[in-house]
């Protein structure tokens, strides 16, 4: 993959990869901590906050798998 792409556009994707998963943990506890606020409830952030981490991982390992694929070809 070195051979494909040059320094600057790999460094671009992974410090994309970097504020990935803290964006991610932060839009689902603010969903969610509205959506508690809105319907007076006490636990959605919780919720909300397990899918944006869930969400942010699943993004990462994608991300990673198809960058060593690219790198097997």
């Amino acid at each position: 993959m070195s051979g494909k792409h040059s320094v600057w556009a790999l460094v671009g994707r992974y410090s994309g990869l970097a504020f990935l998963l803290p964006a991610s943990t932060f839009a689902g506890y603010a969903l969610g901590w509205a959506l508690d606020h809105l319907f007076q409830t006490n636990f959605l952030y919780l919720v909300f906050l397990l899918f944006g981490i869930a969400g942010g991982f699943l993004e990462l390992v994608r991300t990673l798998r198809r960058d060593l694929e690219d790198e097997r070809r």
